[in-house]
Formats: structure tokens, C-alpha cells, sequence
């Protein structure tokens, strides 16, 4: 059920184009969220110990979440105010493309400004939004615990143009704190950063990307077990109709393969 109206949705869109960013404050139940960390800190340990992880940096990690259990839930993939603003910005028939998390630990450090994809076309005006992230962490996020840090209005500009308002001030770094429950929904081509973990405790975000109906990256995919598949509501299957169906057995057995990150 959504929170939001039609009218709220259609201004928090405007935001978004402008800003290349909103945030819902307090929007997903903490109760589910803390069985997502429990069931996080169980992966991270294993991912760690086999050292299969995608690195993003000193101490940070990225980790492809397996679809299912707690992970697949379609409450959180397919909220109705989420789904609202994906395709108010990123046109209808969005398809859900990442399940996967950023993780800096201890000794992490502030990563190079950087944007999470290339423009479509080169030498052209950026376009409208074609991939989006929407984060959300599994803990509080504290300005000790490594915040993400963002431009604003830099997805709507040329590489060049964004790195110079960054350069003279014009784009300044946004840090962007947030509580368990808060949900930040992204334009992947504003120039931003992670920052440095000071704590001793791991600081998970949560990343699900949505794309345009027709946009496809190879390198990031969800591999969705048959049995998950066939559970799923009408909404849920047409989010996930390009991801490719496995059995169940050899869901999150692949390694990471979102390596290059940064443009």
C-alpha cells in the first residue's frame, strides 16, 4: 500500500530530475530490514573468508545478494511509492537488474569521485534517466560509519562539465546520513563517492537496480532460482523477465562479475 499520493509522487519525480536523487525517510519496516542484516552478516563472513568479493576499494566490499529467503522480498523490490518514482523518471516497464551491497569496513577509505556508468552517447547532452539505483542501508548511517557522499544535478551534465562544478565548488559533495528504513533512490550518473568506515562494526548498504525497459548490462544481473520465479506475483515476474532463471542449486553459486565500476 502506498504512502505516498499521486500528487506527492509526481513532485518527489520533479525532485529527482532536478536533483538526481530523494530520499523517503522511514520508509521500509526496521522489523524486516534487521532480518536482512542477520541474514547479511552471514554472507559477508563467508564472502570474506573465501575472498569473493568485488572490491571497491581499501576494505569495501561489493556483494551480489542471492535471490532468495529473506532477499527476495517482494515488499521491499516491489514497494508500490519505489515502483511510483522508478517509472515517473525511468519510464514504465522498468526491469529490476541488482540485487547486490557496499560494504566499507575498518580501514576503508574515501573512494575517487566517480559516476557508476558511462553516457549513452558520447559527445551528446545527457539524456533523461535510463538506470537508477535505490539504496538502502542495514544500519543506521552515521558520519563515522562511512556515508555516501553526492553531487547534485551532475546526471543531467557532461562528464567534463560535472568534474569542472565539482572542481571550482559549484557541485559540492552532499553527505547523505540516513536511518534504518530510509530509502534513497539514485541517478547512477551523479558524480559521487563512498567515504571511510571509522568504526569497527561493518556499515552494509543494500543496492536494487532498476533500468529503462530496454537498457541491458551484461556484467549486472540477478540469477533468479526457478522455485523463487514461480512464487512471485504478476509485478514480481515482469520486474525480473530478463534476469535469467536458474535452478536452485546454483543460485549466488557464480562469482562477482560487476567489476568495473567507476566512469
Amino acid at each position: 500500500m502506498s504512502r505516498y499520493t499521486t500528487t506527492e509522487l509526481d513532485s518527489l519525480a520533479r525532485q529527482f530530475d532536478a536533483d538526481g536523487m530523494v530520499v523517503l525517510r522511514r520508509h521500509f519496516p526496521k522489523d524486516t530490514l534487521l532480518k536482512w542484516r542477520k541474514a547479511f552478516d552471514v554472507l559477508l563472513e563467508q564472502r570474506l573468508r573465501e575472498s569473493a568479493t568485488a572490491v571497491r576499494g581499501p576494505n569495501r566490499h561489493y556483494i551480489t545478494l542471492p535471490f532468495t529467503g529473506e532477499f527476495a522480498d517482494e515488499a521491499i523490490f516491489a514497494d508500490p511509492d519505489v515502483l511510483g518514482i522508478v517509472e515517473r523518471v525511468a519510464g514504465d516497464e522498468p526491469v529490476m537488474c541488482q540485487l547486490a551491497s557496499d560494504t566499507p569496513l575498518l580501514g576503508s577509505d574515501y573512494q575517487d569521485v566517480h559516476r557508476d556508468t558511462p553516457a549513452l552517447f558520447d559527445g551528446f547532452p545527457e539524456t533523461p534517466s535510463f538506470q537508477l539505483a535505490v539504496n538502502f542501508p542495514l544500519c543506521d548511517v552515521t558520519p563515522e560509519n562511512g556515508p555516501f557522499e553526492t553531487t547534485l544535478g551532475t546526471h543531467r551534465m557532461p562528464d567534463k562539465q560535472a568534474q569542472e562544478a565539482y572542481r571550482t565548488g559549484l557541485a559540492p559533495m552532499h553527505t547523505i546520513t540516513m536511518e534504518l528504513g530510509d530509502v534513497m533512490i539514485r541517478d547512477v550518473r551523479a558524480l559521487h563517492r563512498g567515504t571511510p568506515n571509522l568504526t569497527k562494526a561493518p556499515r552494509p548498504m543494500v543496492v536494487i537496480g532498476y533500468s529503462r525497459s530496454w537498457y541491458f548490462r551484461p556484467e549486472v544481473k540477478i540469477d533468479v532460482p526457478e522455485s523463487v520465479y514461480q512464487r512471485l506475483s504478476a509485478t514480481g515476474k515482469r520486474l525480473l523477465r530478463y534476469m535469467p532463471r536458474v535452478d536452485d542449486a546454483d543460485a549466488g553459486a557464480a562469482g562477482e562479475s560487476y567489476t568495473k565500476f567507476a566512469y
